[in-house]
């Protein structure tokens, strides 16, 4: 009995959580794969972004596992700079989507539309730890 209560204590905390990061849903991305999405990055991503480097946007390198807003020496947002995320394929997968959606008023001003190219991605991004 205990365990179903807490369950549900854990299903209703974890749906308000979702809605108060304006996140639609946590959905794991499908597999993607590393090659292609490691020329993704490198055709669409590098205007912004390095792998060791902060440019427009932060580095890359040991993205998976890092708090949202949380790389030091980087400028971000106040909004990204207050979040409470940390970066998974789950927030990544909602962040590559519609970063607006999962934190209103940050700055990055792209889009992956499609899933698998964001899968690709998000896989690639795994590797560089």
């Amino acid at each position: 009995m205990r365990a179903g209560w807490l369950l549900a204590l854990a299903l209703t905390a974890g749906s308000a959580w979702a809605q108060n990061t304006g996140a639609r849903e946590w959905r794991t991305p499908p597999p993607g794969d590393v090659q292609r999405g490691m020329a993704f990055y490198q055709t669409r991503c590098t205007a912004c972004h390095a792998v060791d480097s902060n440019k427009t946007g932060p580095a890359h390198r040991g993205v998976l596992g890092r708090r949202v807003g949380g790389l030091k020496g980087y400028t971000y947002s106040d909004e990204l700079s207050q979040s409470r995320l940390r970066w998974t394929p789950q927030t990544l997968n909602v962040w590559l989507e519609d970063p607006e959606e999962l934190v209103a008023g940050q700055r990055m001003g792209f889009q992956v539309n499609d899933a698998q190219e964001r899968a690709d991605l998000i896989a690639y991004l795994a590797t560089l730890k």
